[in-house]
């Protein structure tokens, strides 16, 4: 089954330079992730998150990097002559500088993992969540961390999820702010 049409990376301004590419992440401790489109072949998308940099590698290649802590989705998308070969989403919040991470191809240095699936159908039941929680007025970004682990877990286990709203979010941020 082949994945339906999403639009490319967004164009943005080259790099002044080849050493530019990392010396920014490296000094300002951010997390890179690099985005690859080769049409109808290998697709790599962020479907959400706070970009902190932006970075053109070449025709087909670009680094996208975020702050620490910033939470992002990677959308992998890989197909050959016959239909999909590959497709997972990763909802990660970027590595904090001292503390320790998970790593994640294309993603440098890495983050925690808070949800990994594979496979067209069940990466699809993300992305609707994903939208699902926009269309509530919660910015994915801001969603509760066990929000995610939770949705990751249910569909691994070919459970329903819970939805996420404003009711749920409202609580988060209570939680949040005293600490918990």
């Amino acid at each position: 089954m082949r994945a339906p049409a999403v639009l490319p990376p967004r164009d943005v301004a080259p790099a002044t330079g080849a050493s530019d590419v990392g010396a920014a992440s490296t000094a300002g401790r951010l997390t890179d992730v690099e985005l690859t489109w080769i049409e109808e072949r290998l697709e790599q998308w962020i479907r959400f998150g706070r970009v902190a940099a932006d970075r053109v590698v070449d025709r087909r290649t670009r680094i996208t990097s975020f702050r620490p802590g910033a939470v992002f989705a990677f959308v992998r998308w890989t197909s050959n002559d016959f239909g999909t070969i590959h497709s997972s989403i990763a909802i990660v919040a970027a590595a904090q500088p001292g503390s320790p991470y998970s790593t994640y191809p294309f993603i440098r240095p890495g983050g925690e993992l808070l949800l990994r699936i594979d496979g067209w159908p069940k990466v699809e039941q993300v992305l609707k969540a994903v939208d699902a929680i926009e269309a509530a007025g919660v910015d994915p970004c801001d969603v509760a961390p066990d929000h995610w682990r939770h949705i990751g877990s249910q569909l691994s286990a070919g459970l329903p999820f819970r939805p996420y709203g404003s009711d749920r979010h409202d609580a988060w941020l209570r939680r949040k702010a005293i600490g918990a």
